[in-house]
């Protein structure tokens, strides 16, 4: 057992380990935000359908993704015990049940026009976004192996590598979106379709690279040595851990997606508005989950140690550095909020000023749920790092779809609140998880951590 440490040396250790984390989860979030100012610059029509498109590709992305958010704990805790050939066998297997998903997954975006026009969306943008759909659909498949890949670096503590290899994606995002929505040097105009082909080009350069790092960094793990060879052992430990984590995902975006058709409900106007105030907020979101992952990381190496007060010390350093970064986002806001929003329009776009005028206030509504989101993505982390992710699985579905969506509707319809009132629901969903996942951690995870890595060790060793 190590010495305890102090909290000043947690919160340097998590910032050393967060600080590349969220710089990319941000640079990840800069692909999203430029597909949309770009696209915003193209035509509302076209952001509106990224906005349908995109929310289907994020929402089977993250269940997807449950399996690589599983790898991280396993490899943490392995590492933390000196297992290489454990964290062979879960690395391996995370990128098995991924592509598995993946394959699954591909029909619902080949067919989301459909999907789209049954949800009672406009006929013209579900259109666009079935076209965006049928192309991003393609990335996936590499999306999700970065996504493995990410979370078995960020595990061993190799996160700069994952920060730079993001913060490159971006700009040939960019480029490429720059080639291929708008036509230029010679490229085809593709508008909605342009940006998903930016999507597939930068995902797959991205795994590529990761790959090659991975093989060359850690060779004594052989990570792609016979990975034809399925481990049955192996794969049922991600799925076991990881596809209730695709389903807290599941009901979280799937919130965010509910709310993201109610707004098509209101109009294109809307929509746009609601696309816009959503990336500004994921923004800010991407810091929390960049913490959240530095969170799972630490908690757990301390469950892999059975060391309960470093995971309950090390817990209230997170989660106070998370709250102090929503404070700071809360007064940008409420301050700036035309000036946020205009980032993502055309200044002689005809609807400018009523994508503006809906648009501010969203972002009123979405600085009230700031610590919320943030609690709650703190607490999943922490609980993920303790390997505990059934019992959030069914908080955040009762919060999110029993709550926040019956919520959403009657105070965005029944009482007329509108757009504003459809996220106030969010935020009242939000509210929920983030108190019941926190009393989860205290009052379960955190006193028990000695004796379920005691347990653990016991299994393994029979």
């Amino acid at each position: 057992m190590q010495a305890r440490l102090t909290y000043s040396q947690h919160a340097r250790a998590t910032l050393r380990l967060g600080l590349p984390l969220v710089g990319s989860h941000v640079a990840q979030m800069a692909i999203i935000l430029s597909d949309a100012v770009m696209l915003g610059w193209y035509s509302v029509e076209a952001l509106a359908a990224e906005v349908l498109g995109g929310t289907l590709y994020y929402t089977l992305f993250l269940v997807g993704s449950g399996f690589a958010w599983a790898v991280m704990p396993m490899v943490a805790a392995a590492e933390a015990n000196g297992d290489e050939r454990q964290i062979r066998r879960v690395a391996r297997m995370g990128g098995w049940a991924s592509m598995m998903f993946a394959v699954l997954a591909l029909p619902i975006m080949f067919w989301a026009e459909p999907l789209f026009l049954m949800a009672g969306q406009e006929p013209d943008v579900s259109a666009l976004a079935g076209d965006y759909a049928e192309l991003v659909g393609i990335a996936l498949f590499p999306s999700l192996m970065v996504m493995v890949l990410k979370s078995y670096l960020a595990a061993l503590e190799r996160t700069q590598i994952v920060l730079w290899v993001t913060v490159g994606a971006v700009g040939v995002n960019i480029l490429v979106n720059y080639l291929f929505i708008f036509g230029n040097w010679g490229m085809p105009e593709m508008g909605v379709r342009g940006a998903a082909l930016a999507s597939l080009v930068t995902t797959s350069l991205s795994f590529v690279i990761l790959a090659i790092y991975a093989a060359k960094a850690e060779p004594e793990h052989a990570l792609f040595t016979r990975v034809w060879r399925p481990d049955w052992e192996a794969l049922g430990q991600v799925f076991r851990l990881g596809w209730p984590i695709g389903m807290t995902s599941l009901a979280e975006t799937g919130l965010f997606a509910a709310s993201t058709v109610m707004m098509g409900w209101l109009g294109t106007i809307a929509l746009a508005a609601h696309g816009i105030a959503m990336q500004v907020a994921s923004v800010t979101f991407m810091v929390h989950l960049g913490l959240s992952n530095a969170a799972t990381v630490r908690a757990g190496q301390a469950f892999g140690r059975g060391d309960g007060p470093g995971l309950r010390d090390g817990a209230k350093v997170v989660l106070g550095l998370s709250a102090v970064f929503a404070l700071v986002t809360v007064i940008i806001m409420l301050v700036w909020p035309e000036t946020l929003i205009s980032l993502f329009l055309d200044p002689e776009e005809p609807d400018r000023a009523a994508v503006i005028g809906v648009g501010v206030g969203l972002l009123a509504a979405a600085a009230l749920f700031q610590f919320m989101d943030a609690g709650q993505v703190m607490a999943l982390g922490l609980l993920r790092g303790v390997q505990d992710t059934r019992a959030p699985m069914i908080i955040a579905t009762i919060s999110y779809w029993i709550i926040g969506v019956p919520v959403s509707y009657v105070f965005g319809f029944t009482l007329g609140g509108g757009g504003v009132g459809i996220w106030l629901g969010l935020a009242v969903g939000l509210a929920l998880a983030a108190v019941l996942l926190l009393i989860r951690f205290w009052g379960w995870s955190g006193r028990n951590v000695g004796v379920r890595a005691l347990q653990e060790s016991r299994e393994g060793a029979n």
